[in-house]
């Protein structure tokens, strides 16, 4: 069960914006350069360089979605939605590194996941009133 209750409108806006904030921190300052070139096999494999093989992505993948998972896990206190996250982030990044979405529409959806677990907080938060 989820842990974090969001019984007012307030607060869900608060966990709206924290986690929007966290997203921004983990997509940008705390991706950096090496896990945003080799979280891409697409990219890795006409980048041919054998320092950074296309063998390699799986693992930035990982470490990135990983970092998102921690700054959801933090803010929420939910280490379930952590988990929903790692995946979630995880499935979104493959469509765009694939070339199948976006960064704009990778941006969207990121960003209603975090819309999507606020609002599953408030209605728990409901719920416990």
């Amino acid at each position: 069960m989820l842990e974090f209750p969001c019984p007012t409108w307030l607060a869900a806006a608060e966990l709206f914006f924290a986690l929007v904030i966290g997203h921004a921190l983990a997509d940008f300052p705390l991706q950096g350069e090496f896990l945003a070139i080799c979280k891409n096999r697409r990219f890795l494999v006409r980048l041919k360089d054998p320092n950074r093989p296309p063998e390699l992505w799986p693992y930035c993948m990982g470490a990135h979605c990983l970092i998102h998972a921690g700054a959801v896990w933090i803010v929420t206190g939910s280490v379930v939605l952590g988990v929903v996250e790692l995946v979630l982030h995880w499935t979104l990044d493959v469509l765009k590194c694939s070339g199948l979405t976006h960064f704009g529409w990778d941006q969207i959806a990121h960003v209603l996941c975090k819309a999507a677990y606020v609002a599953v907080g408030l209605w728990l938060g409901m719920q416990a009133a």
